[in-house]
């Protein structure tokens, strides 16, 4: 994978680059879109933001009542200014409002080059505003094939073709494979305007999203990711947030799919959360840092001194642990409904997982600063080679499934190798942790219900059900959690914050693992 930090200075030692992020798009004086919602969203994820205002806008969440769009000669000097002092990671591009400033952009682009680029058209906002000058469309087109993603939503995507608002989702996913082809970009068609529609053609399939990429001689690619539908009037500048938070995550993860499957579930929550800010009295912004705990309240707990850190990361461990709770796979397994093949595939993946998370654990145990901890992690690594696969082996004899790990297995472990090779224990124990804290959470709440039910003879997962819930890995579980508290109470506020981040993405990826045999078996 080509690193997104050829030159990246030094940081705090042990602690992964802090990616740099430059977002060129026009002002929201309400903070919910635009530069502002850029920002936010940069910080939700870990990156460092930076700003060339294109356009000053009079707007709330009611709507857009005026533009002013500076000179172009400005906007190019912003540009100059930071490029020839700051290494430039990665580059959102929203608002660009008429053809001269698009001009400047493209010079800029073709000059510094950036390692990621992503292109959100903007051209018509949520509530219906045209924010491109029709002059300036041809212009937009000629800027297109600079950008590694386009992001339009469902009427620019339209409109960047020439054609109607696609109704279906087929309509859209042609639309996309179109754009793709004609700029070589690859391009995120986004289902969330479209009502009761999903991938294909299931109603009931909430909101998906779709990466498109030209693919070569074989024609267009397709990925897509499904997600949750949230009812909620508050979605003032998703777009803007979405393309934000995927070219901060790009730079870490160099893959479009695992940014985006890590991308979309933190804005599920901040569309789900997004009522909390009450703002404004049309269509409010989304909660860009619900993921956090908020400073101050009784309940947020001391990063130092008698403060607890692990209560820190309660927050997204619950998020996981709801959205786990909510999936068929999971219903299925507690009630034995689950289809053999989703299982034989889970655990196939999980026997691929625990040899790539084995070796994990094994570099906590040389990063750690005890020799007890030391103890610890190797004996769990021995664990998953020994107990967990024995397990696997004995169910899935004379079965047939993958022998390479699926899209969601691949970019977990990829998650779980790049902690490893930051260097810093404590932001490795934190990316390790959510495969004891939500196994053992979800184990013992099967286990539970499995138990209530009267054990029922027959049930065909049984096993699996006693073997998570055993007081062994539960007091394992505990332990983990001890050592990870420790280290988050020992480490600065900049190593607590990334520990905290890769907990998070963790937890995602929990998510992830436990709804890929639906959509792979």
């Amino acid at each position: 994978m080509r690193s997104a930090f050829p030159d990246a200075a030094p940081g705090e030692p042990g602690l992964p680059p802090i990616p740099r992020v430059l977002a060129i798009a026009g002002s929201d004086p309400s903070g919910g879109a635009g530069i502002h919602a850029d920002l936010k969203s940069i910080a939700a994820h870990g990156g460092y933001g930076m700003a060339a205002i294109t356009a000053l806008t009079a707007q709330n969440t009611q709507g857009v009542r005026s533009v002013h769009v500076p000179p172009a000669d400005f906007l190019t000097a912003q540009l100059d200014a930071i490029s020839e002092d700051i290494t430039i990671d990665a580059v959102k591009i929203g608002m660009l409002g008429d053809a001269a400033v698009i001009n400047a952009v493209r010079s800029w682009l073709e000059r510094v080059r950036p390692a990621v680029v992503v292109l959100d058209p903007v051209m018509v906002a949520t509530s219906g505003d045209r924010l491109l000058q029709k002059s300036a469309e041809t212009a937009l087109q000629g800027l297109l094939p600079l950008a590694d993603l386009l992001t339009p939503n469902l009427a620019e995507l339209a409109m960047l073709l020439g054609d109607e608002t696609a109704a279906d989702w087929d309509a859209a996913l042609d639309q996309g494979k179109r754009l793709a082809a004609l700029t070589g970009s690859t391009v995120l068609v986004k289902g969330g305007h479209l009502e009761d529609v999903g991938a294909d053609g299931d109603a009931d399939a909430g909101c998906p999203d779709a990466l498109v990429n030209t693919g070569g001689l074989l024609g267009a690619e397709t990925v897509v990711v499904p997600g949750e539908r949230i009812a909620t009037r508050n979605s003032h500048g998703t777009g803007c947030s979405l393309s934000s938070a995927l070219a901060t995550v790009q730079t870490r993860t160099g893959d479009w799919e695992a940014s985006l499957r890590e991308a979309k579930p933190w804005l599920l929550g901040a569309l789900r959360e997004a009522g909390r800010l009450d703002v404004g009295r049309g269509n409010g912004p989304v909660h860009h840092f619900h993921h956090l705990k908020q400073v101050g309240s009784p309940s947020a707990p001391a990063f130092a001194g008698e403060g607890d850190f692990a209560a820190v990361l309660d927050a997204d461990a619950g998020v996981g642990l709801d959205a786990i709770y909510a999936l068929d796979f999971i219903r299925g397994l507690a009630d034995g409904s689950l289809p053999e093949r989703e299982f034989a595939y889970y655990l196939g993946q999980d026997a691929l997982y625990l040899n790539g998370y084995s070796r994990v654990l094994s570099r906590a145990s040389a990063l750690a600063p005890s020799e007890a901890e030391q103890l610890f992690w190797s004996r769990s690594a021995q664990q998953c080679l020994e107990v967990e696969s024995e397990l696997h082996r004995n169910w899935l004899a004379g079965r047939a499934v993958a022998a390479t790990p699926g899209p969601v297995t691949k970019a977990y472990v990829d998650h779980l190798h790049a902690a490893s090779l930051a260097g810093s224990y404590g932001v490795l124990v934190a990316a390790a942790l959510p495969c004891f804290w939500l196994y053992a959470e979800v184990g013992a709440t099967l286990h539970r219900e499995f138990l209530g039910a009267g054990a029922p003879a027959g049930h065909p997962y049984a096993d699996w059900l006693r073997n998570y819930a055993d007081e062994g890995f539960a007091e394992s579980t505990r332990q983990a959690i001890r050592y990870t508290d420790a280290a988050g109470r020992r480490g600065s506020e900049t190593e607590r914050s990334a520990m905290a981040l890769a907990f998070g993405q963790s937890c995602r990826y929990e998510v992830e693992f436990f709804d890929a045999p639906r959509l792979h078996a």
